[in-house]
């Protein structure tokens, strides 16, 4: 059986960041993905837009509270979790979250920062974190397995393309 989700979307707010009374950070982030659909009728592209409740535990939790902020995009990867709760007017209410075990800082670093101490600055860059053997997330030990830079990726965390010469004949093409 598989429970697997893949996200890359932008964070709608700054994480919500706590610490159990074990001492074990816990990070919930609201993220939007946004789906463009173009009906060919009416000519016209419409956007829509999904919001997922995204959580994040210990290593990962300590990489969303320094470094993603509203705005920021990235990638996340993870088990569906349904919760079942009662409100304070005894109503029984229902939500699914995605449990994040990979998230990977995806675009640009926000303006005005210089990578220096203060604000925003990108960790050291691992190939593919811990579950290769490297330093964990971003180079960060004691964090999550699994939860490094995506291959390719550049000092400022977007995909690079592969190294592959354009194709200019469509026979040329490998299928």
């Amino acid at each position: 059986m598989i429970n697997k989700v893949i996200l890359v979307g932008n964070v709608g707010a700054d994480p919500e960041i706590r610490t159990l009374e074990t001492g074990t950070k816990v990070a919930r982030v609201r993220l939007a993905t946004t789906e463009r659909i173009f009906n060919r009728q009416s000519q016209e592209t419409k956007e829509h837009t999904e919001w997922h409740t995204v959580v994040m535990w210990r290593g990962l939790a300590d990489v969303a509270d320094k470094y993603v902020r509203k705005g920021s995009q990235i990638y996340v990867e993870g088990p569906l979790r349904s919760n079942e709760w009662t409100d304070k007017e005894g109503v029984k209410r229902y939500g699914v979250e995605i449990v994040a075990n990979d998230m990977k800082l995806l675009g640009r670093r926000p303006e005005g920062s210089g990578g220096g101490s203060q604000g925003y600055s990108q960790p050291p860059m691992s190939s593919y974190g811990a579950a290769s053997g490297g330093p964990g997330v971003h180079g960060y030990p004691g964090a999550s397995a699994s939860a490094g830079m995506v291959p390719g990726a550049g000092a400022s965390g977007a995909v690079a393309a592969p190294d592959r010469l354009p194709v200019d004949d469509p026979d040329d093409l490998p299928f």
